[in-house]
């Protein structure tokens, strides 16, 4: 195309888009499809979340939710939302021993995924740019106030589970999703009508922390993802014992699913063996300083959740498995300059203690 509006055959929309699938599959995606811009029917829904209190502490989503009602709020004039599935590891977990904490597959490799996905999705978004003169292009991946999953269903890459999650028949849930919008009119794929979980309720009766008080519907203040990473304060009481080994993140509603069981994933076999961060290592936690935390962990998820809400998730995994030998760890805690740390050492300490006492 020499002009915007101008179809050339070797140009066209259609054309690029089938070279615009190869080499997103080159760059690791696992599924692409289009949805048309247009009006999220979910919003509503989620002004109705977030006025029922199961945001928490994300404020993040309601300073931006007249963004939400349409991708035009994250990118002016879009026209065509093209959905991608980015995977990660789906491999059995290791079995967690005492003194180490079980961390969500997400986060396995060690990198954060942000970094890793992004510099693709300015490729592909260049390609547009490149294709279509003057034309504008965006790649997103969860920072941007944008309705992925509901944007990824439009785009017929799956439906969304009883967990929120999106869910597709050949790949289950373990996947990133990105996006990148633009002003091209792009051809859509179907979207995907139907619901495959039929009446299986796995999902919701396997969540440790009853974080679901309907099917497809999430309390972030109940899920151990959002406690472990999200919340910057003080666990509940009644929730502690219930996050069991969880140190960062969870995967057990992700875990049940018949879904995810499936042995037809593509990548599984191509699932690198190195996995830095598929265990937690609790107990020597608690002898980085700041500068220690941030040397080891500034390149990793595990950033997001900074030194204090690392070491507040330590604490209360090792209350939770109650082992006298994590007590030199937790007292280090207990003197910790954190007050959010002291408090989870101190709860930590007082389970121990309660249990050798019988």
């Amino acid at each position: 195309m020499s002009e915007r509006g101008e179809t050339d055959p070797l140009t066209s929309p259609a054309d690029f888009l089938a070279a615009f699938r190869d080499q997103a599959c080159e760059l690791g995606f696992i599924a692409v499809g289009v949805a048309p811009a247009i009006e999220s029917h979910g919003f509503s829904q989620l002004a109705r979340w977030i006025e029922a209190g199961y945001a928490g502490e994300m404020d993040y989503i309601a300073n931006r939710l007249d963004a939400y009602q349409h991708p035009s709020g994250v990118l002016e004039g879009c026209r065509s939302v093209i959905a991608m599935a980015y995977p990660y590891d789906a491999a059995p977990p290791r079995s967690v021993v005492s003194g180490v904490g079980r961390v969500a597959r997400y986060a396995w490799q060690g990198a954060d995924y942000h970094d890793v996905i992004h510099p693709k999705l300015k490729q592909l978004a260049k390609s547009i740019r490149e294709t279509f003169p003057g034309a504008t292009a965006r790649g997103v991946v969860d920072t941007a106030p944008i309705m992925e999953r509901e944007i990824a269903q439009l785009a017929g890459l799956g439906w969304r589970g009883k967990n929120t999650l999106l869910l597709n028949k050949r790949l289950g849930s373990y996947f990133f999703l990105a996006c990148v919008l633009t002003d091209v009119e792009l051809p859509t794929d179907t979207p995907h009508e139907s619901s495959h979980c039929g009446t299986c309720t796995a999902c919701l009766d396997a969540c440790p922390t009853e974080a679901f008080p309907q099917a497809g519907v999430l309390d972030a203040t109940r899920c151990i993802s959002y406690l472990t990473i999200e919340s910057r304060s003080e666990i509940a009481d009644d929730l502690r014992e219930s996050m069991g080994d969880w140190a960062f993140g969870c995967d057990v509603c992700q875990e049940v699913c018949p879904w995810n069981r499936k042995p037809m994933r593509q990548y599984e076999a191509e699932a690198p063996a190195h996995q830095p961060l598929d265990v937690l290592e609790l107990r020597s936690l608690f002898s980085l300083d700041e500068a220690g935390f941030r040397e080891r962990y500034r390149k990793t998820p595990l950033w997001r959740t900074r030194r204090r809400g690392v070491l507040r998730n330590a604490a209360l995994v090792l209350g939770n498995q109650r082992d006298p030998e994590s007590l030199p760890a937790l007292r280090i805690g207990l003197a910790d300059e954190d007050a959010l740390v002291r408090e989870a050492s101190q709860w930590a300490v007082d389970q121990i203690q309660r249990d050798s006492l019988g």
